[in-house]
């Protein structure tokens, strides 16, 4: 898998990035006001510091900087600004040590210890083997209620699980604090994609101390918040529009860092953010649209594809939509060609499938899709209606109505609206209602079932098909649906603790097999893979773009 990233970053396809941009404000009015921010950060203590200070453009909002609570990637990206775990990603996507200064593993790959370098919070505590234990045993605690909690099972951590599901006790969790600067980990079974897993978010440390200090509170505002990462916060609050971050001086790779700071701006219009980037109130932007066709040419210009899959989730529990005839009549009516390149223009592809491509290399170091196929989910607007006619008849309607969901993104918007065109004109008798929220929103309703239709995205936290494929198990938080069935849950239960993980081709072969039940069954209703086109200033180097877990990094970013 390693080789793959690599290959991948080579060719310059990697990167993950969840952001897409909306309308709402006055340009003029934010404008002035980056400026005036741009001006009080310049006389506050000299331009040269100023101009390290890396202007970064985000289109929603943080949900939360709490490591074990948060579930989005701009969450997860700002998160890993300020926050080390054991390893983190490089250039390429592969895992390097972090705080994780060895590790010893023993010859049946279950037990794995940890050693770790000399760190510190920005309180002055010292990082010790305590924070990561107390912080994985609080993801499974039931009384968290962590919707990542399901990622510790993935990482096969011994009894995970079980302790998840309150059915044993977190001091049954396969992690111990041996001493202060070891950290010993022991597994049900050995994961080859783990050291990528220690990468992500859900398994950073917390300081307990400081956790139980600050209470309910913890996370929410600069003095609730302790870095161990390249920079801290300095300003937030939850739905800030901007968030500042400075330099961690006391940061343990410190040498490294080379920004004196960050300033992360909420822009939802797209022409507003345009209009900062070109003002210098912004160095790096994400472009929609006609901007793509406008700036392609610059030489600030780059083109990115990522690993998120956007879709339409059905919940089934909902009227109608339990009807498979239904669902493969809504998977087969649209047309995701026009999507992509009368709408998007980004660089984003057709979804023929469930699992992205560039995601993993399997056994034979084919990537997934290869082997795969992408024979799913192709527009047929005749056999749409076909399928429409029967579940009419299946039902006993002529009509249904639908609302469908969707965040107040200005491309999420404009493609939601062109789905809603497309389902009404190939399937005459289904009307649908677009309703518009905040991502924040839109997500805790489709985690609470209280939608009908979801326009919502998934992105890779890991490189493994599994990465997708856990989702539609019956109890999986993530499975919006609420689709079950009994022959998936098995083979992805196997392929992650059973016989299929102790074979890698046939566990491969499984997850090819699990992924044609979800696409034949209709689960989801695919739309695009994710491409993003970015401006980014020409004296902007080294920010990382990953295909896996965290979307950017900014420890090895300059700005000369």
């Amino acid at each position: 898998m390693k080789k793959n990233l690599k290959k991948l970053a080579a060719i310059s396809l990697a990167g993950i990035m969840a952001w897409s941009l909306t309308a709402c404000g006055n340009s003029k009015t934010v404008s002035q006001e980056t400026k005036d921010t741009a001006a009080k950060a310049e006389t506050k203590e000299g331009s040269s510091e100023a101009g390290k200070v890396l202007n970064v453009h985000i289109d929603v909002e943080v949900a939360s900087l709490d490591p074990q609570i948060a579930t989005d990637g701009t969450s997860f990206e700002v998160i890993a600004d300020t926050t080390d775990g054991l390893y983190e990603l490089d250039a390429d996507g592969n895992p390097i040590p972090a705080l994780a200064e060895s590790v010893e593993k023993s010859e049946d790959g279950l037990t794995l210890t940890y050693h770790l370098r000399d760190a510190k919070w920005s309180n002055g505590t010292p990082v010790t083997a305590k924070d990561f234990v107390f912080a994985w045993k609080r993801a499974v605690d039931p009384k968290t209620a962590s919707e990542y909690a399901f990622i510790v099972g993935i990482a096969g951590i011994k009894n995970a699980e079980a302790v998840a599901a309150g059915e044993k006790p977190l001091e049954e969790l396969g992690v111990t604090a041996v001493d202060d600067k070891t950290l010993k980990v022991e597994l049900d079974v050995p994961v080859p994609y783990f050291e990528s897993l220690m990468a992500f978010p859900t398994f950073y440390p917390v300081n307990q101390e400081f956790f139980e200090k600050t209470g309910d509170q913890y996370a929410s505002t600069p003095d609730t918040l302790l870095s161990n990462g390249p920079y801290k916060i300095t300003s937030y609050e939850p739905a800030a529009t901007t968030i500042t971050l400075e330099k961690n001086k006391d940061y343990w790779d410190a040498d490294k860092v080379k920004l004196d700071g960050m300033k992360y701006q909420v822009i939802k219009d797209s022409q507003q953010a345009i209009l900062a980037y070109q003002n210098g109130d912004l160095d790096v932007v994400t472009l929609s649209g006609e901007q793509v066709e406008q700036f392609q040419a610059d030489p600030e210009f780059k083109n990115i594809m990522a690993g998120y899959l956007w879709y339409l989730s059905p919940n089934t529990k909902v009227k109608g939509l339990e009807n498979l005839n239904l669902r493969k009549a809504l998977s087969l009516c649209f047309d995701k060609e026009a999507v992509c390149t009368n709408i998007l223009k980004d660089g984003s592809i057709p979804a023929y499938f469930a699992v992205p491509t560039l995601l993993a290399a399997g056994p034979d170091g084919k990537d997934y899709r290869e082997s795969a196929g992408s024979n799913y989910f192709k527009t047929d607007k005749a056999e749409a209606l076909k399928y429409w006619e029967e579940a009419k008849k299946e039902l006993g309607v002529d009509s249904l109505t639908y609302t469908m969901i969707v965040e107040d993104t200005e491309s999420a918007i404009n493609v939601a609206q062109f789905l809603q065109s497309e389902i009404q004109t190939t399937l005459p008798g289904i009307t649908i209602t677009l309703e518009q929220m905040p991502k924040k929103n839109r997500v805790e309703r489709m985690q609470e079932g209280q939608f009908e239709i979801g326009l919502t995205r998934w992105g890779p936290d890991y490189a493994d098909p599994m990465t997708y494929l856990d989702m539609w198990t019956t109890d999986s938080p993530n499975n919006y649906g609420f689709w079950s069935n009994k022959d998936y849950d098995s083979i992805i239960e196997s392929s992650k603790k059973g016989e299929l993980a102790l074979d890698p081709a046939k566990r491969w072969k499984a997850l090819i097999d699990a992924e044609k039940i979800v696409c034949d069954d209709a689960v989801i209703f695919p739309v695009y893979q994710k491409g993003n086109a970015v401006m980014q200033k020409a004296n902007v180097e080294g920010i990382d773009f990953h295909s896996i877990a965290i979307n950017r990094y900014f420890k090895n970013t300059v700005k000369n």
